[in-house]
């Protein structure tokens, strides 16, 4: 017995229902039997290979949709055509049964590109202070990402080609192609930059994933790289999302493109009085035993003199940018506490001339002492 026989005894046994419902009850029941098919192959595989081989529970996990999909189109496929149906159902059904096949073709192929990343991308888990290791998540994930819009697109534009209103418009504008493409490129300006300036990114890569950069003075971390955007994790946990072109057209400051070592300046005020090279000994001595220090970069220098102080500049270097603010913060605040203990004799202090303002000698004014006059009296 075939199938249009079986068909037909159904169709003689049950002759009083409307065609057009047993046409659509073939249709839907044969979606719902290729669904529980699905089902009980997805559990006997898991149950005979899922603990040998997990790869497969992933896979299957994975494409648990397009899977799905695949086999309602095919059971669909199957029933459509034997299904009595008139053309004013048949017809859109078939039209629908089309586009659902575009987009399983599209569906598909995204799983593919972020599946292969995703594998691609598992023998580089960790990438804080791994440059080789930022270098390829940042170039794999811009271009998984454009690749998945382009393939959005194309499924987009191939399904709405199966319509002939669409279709008629899409030869009407390629025909015309002078103010309409005009005013259509300058609509998709927006999209098409960044979509370009994601590209150079991937390419000449002036950003990484977890690079540290300065973008409108704010302090952040590059955390994720979109097809149109980026996000940037600021030092407070807030989110800054800023558009991929602006890394290309604007100038920006990123503090670890080639290394994530980094130096941090500490200024300090003190007194003329101040001894320099102990205060730098001493210095020395704290910085080497501070965990954060990296072993590279620790001096201090004299960088500027007023009429009243000094100012010191010490240089210390960690390895990157959190652990660099910390030992700042650490050493200022040691450096504060060993002058205003051991060396009181340097703290800033307000020098002045008493001149006598009258007859009476009680009176007199405050003028601020020259330069020369405290270097000749320095403890006055």
């Amino acid at each position: 017995m075939d199938w249009q026989s079986l068909v037909a005894d159904i169709d003689t046994m049950f002759g009083w229902i409307p065609s057009w419902f047993v046409g659509l009850s073939l249709v839907v029941g044969a979606v719902l039997l290729a669904l529980v098919a699905y089902r009980v192959a997805r559990w006997l595989l898991k149950r005979a290979f899922g603990t040998r081989l997990p790869i497969l529970s992933v896979f299957i996990d994975r494409t648990a949709g397009p899977a799905q999909m695949a086999l309602c189109l095919a059971a669909v496929a199957l029933v459509l055509p034997l299904a009595p149906l008139d053309d004013a159902i048949r017809t859109p059904l078939t039209r629908l049964f089309v586009v659902a096949f575009i987009a399983l073709i599209g569906w598909i192929s995204i799983r593919i590109v972020d599946m292969s990343a995703a594998r691609y991308l598992q023998n580089f888990r960790v990438v804080t202070e791994n440059f080789i290791a930022r270098k390829h998540v940042t170039q794999v994930r811009v271009f998984k990402r454009v690749t998945d819009t382009i393939i959005v697109v194309i499924t987009v534009s191939t399904a709405l080609m199966t319509f002939d209103s669409v279709r008629q418009y899409g030869v009407s504008l390629f025909a015309s192609a002078g103010a309409a493409g005009i005013i259509v490129g300058l609509a998709a300006r927006p999209l098409l930059s960044n979509l370009i300036a994601g590209l150079q990114i991937a390419i000449t890569q002036p950003i990484r994933i977890e690079d540290a950069v300065i973008i409108e003075n704010e302090w952040g971390w590059v955390e994720d790289i979109a097809s149109t955007y980026v996000v940037i994790r600021l030092w407070d946990w807030r989110r800054m999302v800023v558009p991929l072109s602006y890394f290309i057209e604007k100038p920006f400051q990123n503090w670890t493109r080639d290394t994530a070592s980094l130096i941090g300046v500490i200024a300090l005020h003190v007194d003329y009085r101040a001894d320099v090279a102990r205060i730098r000994q001493w210095l020395e001595e704290v910085v080497k035993k501070s965990k954060l220090w990296d072993g590279e970069v620790v001096n201090l220098q004299v960088v500027d003199a007023d009429a009243r102080t000094i100012e010191l500049r010490a240089l210390v270097s960690a390895r990157n940018a959190p652990q660099s603010w910390d030992l700042r913060c650490e050493i200022r605040e040691k450096l504060v506490a060993f002058i205003r203990d051991e060396m009181p004799e340097a703290l800033p202090r307000e020098r002045a001339i008493l001149i006598p303002s009258g007859d009476d000698d009680a009176d007199y004014l405050r003028r601020p002492a020259p330069p020369e006059t405290m270097r000749a009296r320095p403890d006055n």
